[in-house]
Protein backbone atom coordinates (compact mmCIF):
# COMPACT_ATOMS: atom_id res chain seq x y z
CA UNK A 1 0.00 0.00 0.00
CA UNK A 2 1.43 3.37 -0.96
CA UNK A 3 0.69 6.74 0.65
CA UNK A 4 -2.10 7.55 -1.82
CA UNK A 5 -3.88 4.27 -1.14
CA UNK A 6 -3.42 4.75 2.60
CA UNK A 7 -5.00 8.21 2.49
CA UNK A 8 -7.89 6.86 0.41
CA UNK A 9 -8.51 4.08 2.95
CA UNK A 10 -8.26 6.54 5.83
CA UNK A 11 -10.83 8.80 4.18
CA UNK A 12 -13.16 5.84 3.76
CA UNK A 13 -12.90 4.98 7.47
CA UNK A 14 -12.79 8.44 9.00
CA UNK A 15 -15.20 10.36 6.79
CA UNK A 16 -17.95 7.74 6.97
CA UNK A 17 -21.07 9.73 7.94
CA UNK A 18 -21.84 7.18 10.66
CA UNK A 19 -18.70 8.36 12.51
CA UNK A 20 -17.65 4.81 13.36
CA UNK A 21 -13.90 5.40 13.57
CA UNK A 22 -12.02 8.25 15.19
CA UNK A 23 -8.58 9.56 14.36
CA UNK A 24 -6.63 7.07 16.49
CA UNK A 25 -8.57 4.08 15.19
CA UNK A 26 -8.23 5.23 11.60
CA UNK A 27 -4.46 5.73 11.68
CA UNK A 28 -3.97 2.51 13.61
CA UNK A 29 -5.98 0.39 11.16
CA UNK A 30 -4.51 1.99 8.04
CA UNK A 31 -0.93 1.66 9.24
CA UNK A 32 -1.50 -1.95 10.29
CA UNK A 33 -2.76 -2.64 6.77
CA UNK A 34 0.19 -0.81 5.19
CA UNK A 35 2.68 -2.67 7.40
CA UNK A 36 1.08 -6.08 6.84
CA UNK A 37 0.34 -6.50 10.56
CA UNK A 38 -2.24 -8.85 11.99
CA UNK A 39 -5.93 -7.92 12.13
CA UNK A 40 -5.71 -4.60 10.28
CA UNK A 41 -9.45 -4.00 10.64
CA UNK A 42 -9.42 -4.40 14.43
CA UNK A 43 -9.38 -0.88 15.91
CA UNK A 44 -9.98 -1.97 19.51
CA UNK A 45 -6.56 -1.08 21.02
CA UNK A 46 -7.01 2.50 19.76
CA UNK A 47 -10.67 3.06 20.68
CA UNK A 48 -9.99 5.05 23.87
CA UNK A 49 -7.26 7.16 22.24
CA UNK A 50 -9.56 9.36 20.14
CA UNK A 51 -9.83 13.00 21.14
CA UNK A 52 -6.46 12.98 22.85
CA UNK A 53 -7.13 9.88 24.99
CA UNK A 54 -10.72 9.53 26.09
CA UNK A 55 -11.60 13.01 24.76
CA UNK A 56 -9.21 14.57 27.30
CA UNK A 57 -7.70 16.87 24.68
CA UNK A 58 -4.23 15.33 25.07
CA UNK A 59 -2.00 14.07 22.27
CA UNK A 60 -3.83 13.90 18.94
CA UNK A 61 -5.27 10.47 18.24
CA UNK A 62 -3.63 10.42 14.82
CA UNK A 63 -0.30 10.40 16.66
CA UNK A 64 -1.27 7.93 19.38
CA UNK A 65 -2.88 5.51 16.93
CA UNK A 66 0.26 5.74 14.82
CA UNK A 67 2.39 5.05 17.87
CA UNK A 68 0.58 1.75 18.41
CA UNK A 69 1.15 0.62 14.84
CA UNK A 70 4.79 1.75 14.74
CA UNK A 71 5.41 -0.09 18.02
CA UNK A 72 3.95 -3.25 16.52
CA UNK A 73 6.09 -2.85 13.40
CA UNK A 74 9.26 -2.24 15.40
CA UNK A 75 8.60 -5.30 17.57
CA UNK A 76 8.12 -7.40 14.45
CA UNK A 77 11.25 -6.15 12.71
CA UNK A 78 13.69 -5.80 15.61
CA UNK A 79 14.45 -8.88 17.67
CA UNK A 80 15.60 -7.11 20.82
CA UNK A 81 12.64 -5.58 22.67
CA UNK A 82 14.61 -2.66 24.13
CA UNK A 83 15.98 -1.76 20.71
CA UNK A 84 12.52 -2.04 19.16
CA UNK A 85 11.07 0.19 21.86
CA UNK A 86 13.81 2.79 21.30
CA UNK A 87 13.23 2.75 17.54
CA UNK A 88 9.46 3.19 17.93
CA UNK A 89 9.97 6.00 20.43
CA UNK A 90 12.40 7.86 18.16
CA UNK A 91 10.16 7.50 15.10
CA UNK A 92 7.14 8.84 16.97
CA UNK A 93 9.17 11.64 18.59
CA UNK A 94 10.24 12.79 15.13
CA UNK A 95 6.63 12.53 13.93
CA UNK A 96 5.51 14.69 16.86
CA UNK A 97 8.17 17.32 16.12
CA UNK A 98 7.18 17.43 12.45
CA UNK A 99 3.47 17.43 13.34
CA UNK A 100 3.91 20.33 15.77
CA UNK A 101 5.82 22.29 13.15
CA UNK A 102 3.15 21.65 10.49
CA UNK A 103 0.04 22.07 12.65
CA UNK A 104 1.14 24.31 15.52
CA UNK A 105 0.43 21.80 18.30
CA UNK A 106 0.16 18.08 19.04
CA UNK A 107 -2.69 18.23 21.56
CA UNK A 108 -6.21 17.59 20.29
CA UNK A 109 -7.90 20.44 22.14
CA UNK A 110 -5.38 22.97 20.85
CA UNK A 111 -5.73 21.58 17.33
CA UNK A 112 -9.52 21.55 17.11
CA UNK A 113 -10.49 24.25 19.61
CA UNK A 114 -13.26 22.13 21.13
CA UNK A 115 -13.45 20.49 24.56
CA UNK A 116 -14.80 17.08 23.61
CA UNK A 117 -15.59 16.26 27.25
CA UNK A 118 -17.87 19.25 27.69
CA UNK A 119 -21.60 18.64 27.33
CA UNK A 120 -22.29 18.41 23.62
CA UNK A 121 -18.58 18.68 22.78
CA UNK A 122 -18.44 15.73 20.41
CA UNK A 123 -21.70 16.75 18.80
CA UNK A 124 -20.25 20.24 18.25
CA UNK A 125 -17.24 18.71 16.53
CA UNK A 126 -19.38 16.53 14.26
CA UNK A 127 -21.75 19.41 13.43
CA UNK A 128 -18.80 21.56 12.43
CA UNK A 129 -16.47 20.79 9.57
CA UNK A 130 -13.41 20.76 11.87
CA UNK A 131 -13.20 16.98 11.86
CA UNK A 132 -13.37 16.94 8.06
CA UNK A 133 -10.92 19.80 7.45
CA UNK A 134 -8.45 19.67 10.33
CA UNK A 135 -8.61 16.16 11.71
CA UNK A 136 -8.54 14.51 8.29
CA UNK A 137 -5.57 16.66 7.28
CA UNK A 138 -3.72 15.58 10.44
CA UNK A 139 -4.48 11.91 9.78
CA UNK A 140 -3.19 12.30 6.24
CA UNK A 141 -0.04 13.99 7.54
CA UNK A 142 0.79 11.09 9.87
CA UNK A 143 0.11 8.52 7.15
CA UNK A 144 2.29 10.30 4.60
CA UNK A 145 5.13 10.33 7.13
CA UNK A 146 4.76 6.75 8.34
CA UNK A 147 3.42 4.57 5.49
CA UNK A 148 6.84 4.65 3.76
CA UNK A 149 8.26 2.71 6.74
CA UNK A 150 6.58 -0.39 5.29
CA UNK A 151 9.46 -0.50 2.82
CA UNK A 152 12.52 -2.18 4.35
CA UNK A 153 14.98 0.22 2.74
CA UNK A 154 13.09 3.24 4.06
CA UNK A 155 12.83 1.59 7.49
CA UNK A 156 16.58 0.96 7.66
CA UNK A 157 17.44 4.44 6.37
CA UNK A 158 15.09 6.03 8.92
CA UNK A 159 16.65 4.11 11.80
CA UNK A 160 20.15 5.07 10.64
CA UNK A 161 19.12 8.75 10.38
CA UNK A 162 17.62 8.66 13.87
CA UNK A 163 20.77 7.02 15.28
CA UNK A 164 22.91 9.79 13.79
CA UNK A 165 20.66 12.48 15.23
CA UNK A 166 20.64 10.94 18.69
CA UNK A 167 24.42 10.64 18.99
Amino acid sequence: MDEREAVKLARRYFLDVRNVYGCAETTFMVLKAAYGLDDPTDPSPAMALNGGIAYSGGTCGAISGSALAVGMLAERRIEDHRTAKRAARLIIARLMDDFREAHGAVDCRALIGIDLRSPGGHETLIASDVWIRRCMRQIEFTLRRLVPLADWTTWERTLADLDRLET
